[in-house]
């Protein structure tokens, strides 16, 4: 018999589209994310896709003094890999969302593939009280903001990122997020294995339709054949569900608190550990293997975690 494949988890357990206010689970100072990264961790994620929040209301930020408490403190007790965004918040410029990669030259760090209408403001619909005014303006200004991510800015981040020997988890939002990748493949800019991260489910992006897996699926083996690692990110109730689905197609999978609040219908997560078990549980099921932190590096060609700047 042939060996199981070996199947990356991810997760994110903070991040800038829920609030505070939207669930008492949802880590904000430095040791709670820390703390939820860690628990992520020991139940089986790989990878950490880490964002930061001012301790004082909430609030997403890219300051790396922000960073630095819960770097450290995962570092000490994880080998896990770590994975700083470059996509921050919507409402931040590209300048600001830089800064944590460039400061801490992470084995990898996220990049969105293009410029897109980003649309939180439904969720206004379903959360009612805000401890914070600035949680209901970062919602309600959702509905006239687009995501900046032009092919400057993709161009920047890749080469100070490649300087750094920070490697990419390419977030695809849509198809055409996918031909944008193909076109900086093709101009010699990223080169493979490419973790293409695909995300289903934002307003404004590709819809949570197990066709639109599909679709995206039968694009990216197109484009990149078999020079690339795809993953699965489901928002809000699709996580588990697209997530499973991909893994039977042959996909990494993603989960935590940035993406969903919830483990069941109507049912908060209290931890995107419990996130990382659940998928782990139909991993499992299908007879796949959970990649250990240095199984992913090499899966992902990875620079090392004794090579960042933290």
């Amino acid at each position: 018999m042939s060996k199981a494949r070996k199947v990356i988890i991810t997760c994110a357990p903070t991040g800038a589209i829920h609030t505070p206010s939207m669930s008492p689970h949802l880590p904000v100072t430095a040791d709670e994310i820390a703390d939820a990264a860690i628990a992520a961790a020991e139940a089986g994620a790989a990878i950490l896709h880490l964002h930061a929040r001012d301790p004082a209301d909430g609030r997403p930020t890219q300051d790396p003094a922000f960073f630095v408490p819960f770097l450290q403190k995962i570092k000490a007790h994880t080998k896990a890999v770590i994975n700083l965004t470059t996509g921050g918040s919507p409402h931040m410029t590209v300048h600001e969302r830089m800064q944590p990669a460039l400061t801490f030259k992470p084995e990898v760090a996220s990049l969105n593939m293009g410029s897109m209408n980003f649309g939180l403001f439904p969720m206004l619909d379903r959360f009612k009280n805000f401890e914070h005014e600035w949680e209901r303006e970062h919602l309600e200004k959702s509905r006239d903001l687009v995501f900046k991510n032009t092919y400057k800015d993709i161009e920047t981040i890749l080469r100070l990122g490649t300087e750094n020997g920070t490697r990419f988890e390419f977030e695809c939002y849509d198809i055409s997020h996918l031909y944008n990748l193909a076109h900086f493949r093709d101009r010699g800019l990223v080169t493979g294995p490419l973790f293409v991260q695909s995300v289903f489910g934002i307003l404004g992006g590709i819809g949570p339709h197990p066709e639109d897996l599909m679709h995206m699926r039968r694009t990216a083996d197109r484009l990149f054949g078999n020079d690339y690692q795809w993953s699965i990110l489901g928002a809000g109730k699709g996580q588990i569900a697209l997530a499973s689905i991909g893994a039977a197609m042959g996909s990494n999978v993603r989960v935590g608190l940035e993406d969903s609040l919830w483990i069941g219908p109507g049912k908060l997560a209290e931890s995107s550990a419990q996130q990382v078990q659940r998928i782990r549980t139909v991993l499992e099921a299908l007879n796949l293997e959970i990649a250990t932190p240095d199984e992913a590096r090499s899966m992902l060609a990875l620079k090392g975690g004794d090579r960042v700047n933290f």
